[in-house]
C-alpha cells in the first residue's frame, strides 16, 4: 500500500508540474495566435514524440520526458520571409508574446495557492498576541498588539514574509554582559526550573496533574513578563528567585530543599537579530537590534558554532471566510514572488551561497520531502504540500524566467525594448550569438547546480526543509 501511494504522489508530482510547464508554452502560444504570428508546433514534454496531430497549420505533440515543452513559431530562432513570422510582428506584439509565458506561470501559482489556502481551518496575521515565557523579542522591544511591518527593511504583508524576515536574519555577536541577555537568561533557567520540575517524579511521588501544571505555567508566565519589565539585573534575578519559590509553594513543597539556578556569565553571546517597524497603537514605530530566541540543535551544531533562531510569540489569527480567502492567496503569492527576488539579491550580496540553490534533482528531492512530511498527517495533506512546493516552483519560473538574461524571456525582452530604442531590428547574427552564449552558459549553470545536488544526495548533506 506505502508503495501505491508513494507512486500516486510521485504521478501526481509530475502531471502538476507538467500543467505549469504546459501553461508557460500556452501563454506564449495564445498571445502568438492572438497576435497573428504563425506557430508552427505546440509540444507538451521534451525528446522522442509519443504522438500527435495537426490541426490547421500548427502540429500538437506529447513527448517522452515531462521535463519541459516548447512553442515553436515561425522565424522565432532562424530566419523567415513569411509575413506572420514572429520577427515580422510588431514590437508590442512581441513583447506580449514574450511575457505571456511568465504571466500564466503566475496564474498557475495563484491558481496552485489558492488550492492550498481554501482547504485551511484559519490563517496568521503579523499582529503579536503573546509571547513564549523565554521569548527574547519580549525584553528586546516587541510588545503585545504590535504589527510587523518590515523586517530589516523587508516588507511584512503577511505570515510568510514574517517566516522569510525571520530565517535570513544574521547572527552576530551582542553584548554578553547587557541587562537585555541578562533577563533573557534569567526569563530561560525559570523555563527550565519549571520544565524540569514537571519532569521530576520524585518531587511528589506522580506525575503531576494538569491543573498542576497549569498552575506552574501561569506562574512561569507571570514571572517571566515581570523580568522582562525589569530595569536591574539584581531585579531580574530577585524575580527568577520568586518563581522557582513560587513553584514549589503552589506544589505544597515550600519546605523542600531546592537551589536557585545560577545566572552564567559568558564572555561572548550570539543572538539573531533585526531591525523591525511595527505599528504599535497606530503609529509606525522602529525598534532597533531586536533579538530573537538563539539556540542549537544539536551538540554538533553547538560544537560548530552554528546557532538557529526560533519564533518566540504567537500571532493572531485570521478567521476564514470568502474574502480572507481571495486576501491570502493573492498576498501569498505575491510574498513567492517577492521571495525569490529577494533571494537573488541575497545571493548577490553574498548572504547565500551556491549551495543554496538547487536544480531539476533537488526540486524533486524537495517535493518527496515535503510529501513524505505530509504523509505523517495523511495522504490529502501530502498532497497540499505538493502543491504548495508547486505553487512556489511555479512563481519562481515566472520570476527567473523574466530576468535579464540572455536565452531567457527576460533577455529576449530587453533585446526588444533595446530594438524599439534603435528603431531598428538587432542583427540576426548578433542575436543568435547573445542567445546562444547565454543558453550555453545556463545549461552550464544548471549541471553544475546539478552536479552539486547529487553530491549533497549521496553524501546525505542535501538542507532539512
Amino acid at each position: 500500500m506505502q508503495i501505491l501511494i508513494t507512486i500516486a504522489l510521485i504521478v501526481i508530482g509530475i502531471l502538476l508540474f507538467e500543467f505549469l510547464i504546459f501553461a508557460h508554452e500556452f501563454g506564449h502560444f495564445f498571445a502568438a495566435k492572438r497576435s497573428g504570428v504563425k506557430v508552427n508546433e505546440f509540444a507538451l514534454g521534451m525528446g522522442p514524440k509519443l504522438f500527435g496531430f495537426t490541426k490547421g497549420e500548427t502540429k500538437y505533440s506529447l513527448r517522452l520526458f515531462p521535463i519541459g515543452g516548447y512553442c515553436a513559431m515561425e522565424g522565432e530562432d532562424e530566419e523567415s520571409d513569411n509575413p506572420r513570422a514572429f520577427t515580422n510582428a510588431k514590437i508590442w506584439k512581441r513583447m506580449i508574446i514574450i511575457v505571456a509565458g511568465a504571466f500564466m506561470n503566475i496564474v498557475v501559482g495563484l491558481l496552485y495557492m489558492f488550492i492550498v489556502l481554501i482547504q485551511a481551518p484559519g490563517y496568521q496575521s503579523t499582529v503579536i498576541q503573546d509571547f513564549a515565557p523565554q521569548a527574547y523579542t519580549a525584553n528586546s522591544g516587541l510588545e503585545v498588539g504590535d504589527k510587523i511591518v518590515s523586517i530589516n527593511g523587508y516588507s511584512v504583508w503577511n505570515i510568510r514574509d514574517l517566516q522569510f524576515g525571520i530565517q535570513t536574519m544574521q547572527c552576530r555577536e551582542v553584548d554578553p554582559d547587557s541587562l537585555t541577555v541578562y533577563k533573557q537568561d534569567c526569563a530561560y533557567e525559570a523555563f527550565i526550573v519549571a520544565s524540569d520540575i514537571v519532569n521530576d517524579d520524585k518531587l511528589l511521588g506522580r506525575e503531576l496533574n494538569e491543573e498542576e501544571i497549569a498552575s506552574l505555567n501561569d506562574i512561569l508566565q507571570k514571572q517571566c513578563a515581570e523580568i522582562n519589565k525589569a530595569q536591574s539585573k539584581e531585579e531580574a534575578y530577585s524575580l527568577l528567585r520568586g518563581a522557582v519559590d513560587g513553584y514549589y509553594k503552589a506544589l505544597g513543597k515550600s519546605d523542600a530543599e531546592y537551589t536557585y539556578p545560577e545566572i552564567e556569565k559568558r564572555d561572548s553571546r550570539k543572538r539573531f537579530t533585526a531591525d523591525l517597524e511595527v505599528i504599535r497603537d497606530g503609529k509606525m514605530t522602529s525598534l532597533k537590534e531586536v533579538q530573537f530566541f538563539t539556540y542549537y540543535r544539536s551538540q554538533e551544531d553547538k560544537d560548530k558554532d552554528k546557532p538557529s533562531v526560533s519564533v518566540d510569540f504567537y500571532v493572531e489569527p485570521i478567521e476564514k471566510s470568502f474574502g480572507s480567502v481571495i486576501e491570502q492567496t493573492f498576498s501569498q503569492t505575491a510574498s513567492l514572488a517577492k521571495t525569490v527576488w529577494q533571494s537573488l539579491i541575497m545571493l548577490v550580496q553574498g548572504k547565500f551561497s551556491i549551495s543554496d540553490l538547487s536544480g531539476p534533482v533537488g526540486i524533486t528531492k524537495a517535493v518527496s520531502v515535503v510529501a513524505e512530511e505530509g504523509l505523517k498527517t495523511g495522504f490529502g495533506d501530502a498532497v497540499i504540500n505538493i502543491f504548495f512546493i508547486m505553487a512556489l516552483i511555479s512563481v519562481n519560473l515566472g520570476v527567473v524566467n523574466m530576468l535579464p538574461i540572455p536565452a531567457l524571456d527576460g533577455g529576449r525582452f530587453v533585446l526588444l525594448i533595446v530594438e524599439a530604442i534603435r528603431k531598428k531590428p538587432i542583427p540576426r547574427k548578433v542575436e543568435y550569438i547573445i542567445n546562444g552564449v547565454g543558453l550555453a552558459v545556463f545549461i552550464i549553470f544548471i549541471v553544475i547546480i546539478t552536479i552539486k545536488d547529487i553530491i549533497q544526495l549521496v553524501t546525505g548533506t542535501f538542507p532539512t526543509m
